[in-house]
């Protein structure tokens, strides 16, 4: 399986090396490559009113440069605050079984939350949701289990409690779905 990393917008470059380090440990048999585009983050996106940018309406395009790529899956990486409607912000979105995930790094890091800056908390926090959304796009739904990669974040306390591995039945299907 190839996993493409596509920054969306301006990102930090180091970060699509350290979400691609992840995403090789959580995956077997995986390759990453990081695009060597950038897509710019549609403008149709951004609802002034929230001051946040739809990951529903990014999510597309995000599908299509797979396409044109010929990657077996897509991430793409934002560093927008994102939303979906009924939520008051998201930390990625996948396509369920898709070629297509989408994160934000924009309230992974530890500045947002009023925190001293900590690379590796951040670094580690940007891992555990590729791995997460990547999961969506091979069919794992959310896990009951708070310590899983796959258990959905309600808030950064969610994400920091859980680890960046698969609990033995979502890794399982993981396998399945990789062909390991």
């Amino acid at each position: 399986m190839n996993i493409l990393i596509l920054p969306i917008g301006q990102v930090d470059m180091h970060m699509s090396d350290t979400i691609g380090n992840s995403l090789l440990k959580a995956f077997p048999g995986l390759s990453c490559n990081r695009a060597g585009d950038v897509l710019a983050v549609p403008e149709e996106a951004y609802n002034p009113a929230r001051n946040q940018h739809n990951s529903s309406m990014i999510l597309p395009k995000v599908s299509g440069y797979a396409v044109k790529s010929q990657a077996d899956k897509i991430l793409g990486i934002t560093d927008v605050d994102l939303y979906v409607p009924r939520m008051n912000f998201v930390f990625g979105e996948a396509q369920y079984l898709g070629n297509a995930a989408l994160i934000s790094l924009y309230r992974l890091r530890p500045e947002f939350y009023g925190e001293l800056q900590n690379r590796e908390l951040f670094e580690e926090r940007a891992g555990k949701e590729a791995i997460h959304e990547i999961g969506h796009t091979l069919g794992l739904g959310h896990c009951k289990k708070p310590n899983c990669v796959m258990f959905f974040s309600n808030s950064i306390l969610d994400t920091d409690r859980k680890k960046s591995d698969f609990c033995d039945s979502c890794y399982l299907l993981v396998r399945r779905q990789v062909g390991t």
